[in-house]
């Protein structure tokens, strides 16, 4: 049976194992909004866009 002849590094055993991820999503709650969101990800809450507890983008229509 074949042997390997070097060592493989840690780091490619690692990847290996990156496929083998949590099966449900990780939520979070939004500090400023109170709103659960998924973790890592900008979520829409009341026409705006936030990202990080700030906001990013802006839906509402300015009116004349």
């Amino acid at each position: 049976m074949p042997n390997p002849k070097r060592r493989h590094s840690q780091q490619r055993s690692a990847k290996r194992r990156t496929h083998y991820k949590a099966k449900a999503a990780t939520l979070s709650t939004d500090g400023t909004t109170g709103e659960t969101h998924l973790r890592h990800r900008a979520h829409w809450s009341e026409g705006k866009l936030y990202y990080k507890g700030r906001v990013v983008a802006d839906k509402t229509v300015a009116k004349k």
